[in-house]
């Protein structure tokens, strides 16, 4: 798409690249074909539907940002120091090279541990990374750090990580919003179901810790613990068989196990969950009230379920309450998490599959703390990690157990190579730190999470300085490396063109015109009418924990403990006298993860690392609105300031993040006080579950 202006400035068509379900449909302001100016949200595309977040419509900021870094560096002094000179591009990717089969040579190809995630959720410079591995024979890395427990309690019932087209919250007369903070993370879904609010009269439900932006928006906020949202869906349950609302015909035909389950629930009391949830019963009979008269019920399930220990039984449990109202039968009803499953990518051409050697270990990415500290189970028994290549992501500010994490990137054996576009706090404490483009600066290939599309991302301005792409740097170290493969010798669009016509989707040509595709299966599909994804097409009641399928090559956490049926699992990190608080580190609406805390507009709007306390909570430890405190666990002490709000419960504790450490007075930032434990069944990190005490600072 080219749209006109007056003279040097093209409005164009991209994507946004970041870790959020929207990928939403961008269009970019090119001025000089040099620069970018407004970027706003495609009203053409039904699901981005004009509207998209505020940091990310003044990405300007963040592109043209004086700190980007522009050139290729070594370190200079001692690890951790910062200090750094500029060196060639050749000379450092010959250092890279150099180090990793010096590495390789010593301790075998699994010493080499490529480390990435979501930075960019573009497919080809993501996952282009995965062709170096395959090819090298290096670690594997398993990703654990967000989506494990939302996907496989989602996928436990369905056997499928799909739903309902999502655009039908619009259509729905009851929208109910569970484990996300869209108004700040997902802001598109607010814009369906407040349309479905307007013009159908839709109530909104959202189920949440603490009465964040879409609470105040909700028709009913529901306020419950921690960890306790399995406690709230029995309860519903419970109601809905208790008031005659289940509809057997369905059941019958579409479950697995319902007369067992309406007998489990029997003791699930709105009481019973009151007391575990601290949500009032009358709440409860009221959320169950609006489930029961309102068939065409949307239930949106986000990521929040990933950040309990809990979490995979209790978005299992939530996903329940649609299949026993039926409410999948109708458009706007049944329920959503992620559209994965929709897409039949064929990624030979940039992740090599068929150069996977299922003998080499998986490495935990949430366990990266434990692995570069030595730890033996962590490691598989399996030689030390003593060389890092880094894209997309910044552990040494996102990964849980911080501490260990610094611990083990400061050991003067590893060698670090980081590949970024600002100074991290990963960055930092590397040996080699490469200059990296942005999205608007290369091409890539996007497929939508949280809605149905295929997306293209075009280069639209050249980057700045030497920075180049994740594509060119994994290109350039293979053919140091002496490893060969065909998409190391193509370039960016002749991936994204191959990949398009192996995976049936036809070409780039077609992307570039249409600028998306929209993958929607039909409606019968999308609502399972022709059964769910197993073999009897049956939705999972009493879900087979460990071989629910899911891309994981190993069973974690306390698996033979899971519950056979929905309930509530008390596995959780609970309050006790030492530690009296739970902590939740829930998503700051100016940041995504680290990403926008370099820029001066999400900083200033952010003011400071804060604590989110109860006014009564505050006054029993003599804490006053502003206050210095200290926050800490047997993991680590945190140093920040009180926000008394009278929108958490009591007891509970809320520190939005992720700001850097660095804006920590003693750079011990908040993943300072989280802990690396897997969660059952296939591992994850619980960020959101923490126990932790609090006092009023005396320094």
């Amino acid at each position: 798409m080219n749209i006109h202006h007056p003279a040097s400035l093209v409005v164009r068509a991209s994507a946004c690249p970041h870790d959020c379900p929207s990928t939403c449909a961008l269009e970019v302001e090119v001025i000089d074909g040099a620069r970018i100016g407004r970027v706003r949200g495609a009203d053409e595309n039904a699901y981005t539907a004009g509207v998209i977040c505020a940091k990310v419509a003044r990405y300007a900021d963040r592109i043209h940002h004086p700190d980007r870094l522009t050139k290729p560096m070594r370190r200079k002094g001692a690890k951790g120091a910062g200090t750094f000179e500029p060196i060639g591009w050749d000379d450092a990717l010959d250092i890279v090279a150099e180090q990793f089969l010096k590495a390789e040579a010593r301790y075998g190809a699994e010493t080499v541990w490529p480390y990435f995630y979501a930075g960019t959720m573009g497919l080809v410079m993501r996952d282009g990374i995965n062709r170096l591995r395959h090819a090298k024979k290096y670690s594997g890395f398993q990703t654990t750090i967000c989506v494990n427990p939302a996907w496989t309690g989602f996928i436990a019932g369905t056997g499928k990580l799909a739903g309902a087209d999502p655009r039908e919250m619009a259509k729905s007369d009851l929208v109910v919003i569970w484990g996300t903070n869209p108004v700040s993370t997902q802001v598109n879904v607010m814009t369906h179901a407040t349309r479905a609010r307007k013009e159908r009269g839709a109530r909104i439900v959202a189920i949440d810790i603490y009465m964040n932006g879409t609470m105040e928006q909700a028709d009913l906020p529901v306020l419950v613990k921690p960890g306790t949202d399995g406690a709230l869906a029995c309860a519903i349950m419970h109601c809905l068989f208790r008031d005659g609302a289940a509809d057997w015909d369905y059941l019958n035909r579409y479950s697995d196990a319902p007369r067992e389950l309406e007998a489990h629930l029997k003791t699930r009391t709105p009481e019973w969950a009151s007391a575990i949830t601290g949500c009032p019963v009358e709440t409860i009979e009221e959320f169950a009230r609006l489930v029961k008269e309102n068939k065409r019920a949307f239930f949106r399930l986000g990521y929040g379920f990933s950040r309990s220990r809990n979490g995979a039984v209790n978005m299992h449990a939530a996903s329940c309450i649609p299949v026993v109202t039926g409410a999948w039968q109708y458009e706007g009803g049944g329920a959503f998490h992620n559209n994965g499953a929709i897409y039949h990518w064929n990624k030979d051409m940039i992740e090599a599959p068929e150069l996977t050697d299922p003998s080499v270990r998986m490495l935990d990415q949430s366990k990266i703390g434990a692995i570069l500290d030595g730890d033996r189970d962590a490691l598989f028994g399996g030689p030390p990690v003593t060389a890092l290549l880094i894209q997309n992501t910044n552990p040494v500010s996102v990964a849980p157990d911080q501490n260990v994490v610094k611990r083990g990137f400061a050991r003067d054996d590893l060698f670090v190579c980081v590949h970024e576009q600002f100074m991290t706090e990963t960055a930092a404490m590397a040996d080699i730190v490469l200059p990296a483009t942005m999205f608007m600066e290369h091409d890539d290939v996007y497929q939508a999470g949280g809605s149905q599309y295929i997306l293209l991302g075009p280069k639209l301005v050249d980057p700045p300085g030497e920075c180049r792409s994740n594509h060119d740097v994994i290109c350039g170290l293979a053919q140091r490396l002496g490893v060969t493969h065909p998409g190391f010798a193509m370039t960016p669009r002749e991936i994204i063109d191959w990949t398009l016509k192996k995976s049936g989707w036809g070409d780039l040509e077609r992307l570039e015109r249409e600028r998306w595709i929209d993958c929607q299966p039909p409606f019968e599909k999308a609502h399972y009418l022709d059964g769910f994804k197993w073999p009897d097409g049956k939705f999972r009641f009493k879900p087979d924990w460990p071989t629910v399928p899911f891309k994981s090559p190993w069973t974690a956490g306390p698996v033979a403990q899971m519950p056979a049926l929905p309930d509530h699992w008390a596995v959780t990190e609970e309050a006790d006298t030492e530690h009296p608080f739970r902590l939740a580190t829930s998503p700051a609406r100016q940041f995504l993860n680290s990403t926008f805390n370099e820029t001066p507009v999400s900083v200033k709007r952010e003011g400071r690392p804060t604590l989110m306390m109860h006014p009564e909570d505050a006054a029993a430890y003599g804490i006053a609105d502003g206050d210095r405190i200290v926050v800490g666990n047997r993991r680590g002490v945190v140093r920040l300031h009180a926000k008394l709000f009278d929108g958490v419960r009591r007891g509970v504790v809320i520190a939005e993040s992720i700001w850097p450490n660095t804006a920590y007075e003693d750079g011990c930032g908040i993943n300072s006080l989280t802990g690396a434990d897997s969660i059952a069944p296939y591992g994850g990190a619980a960020f959101h579950d923490n126990k932790v005490w609090v006092r009023l600072s005396q320094a």
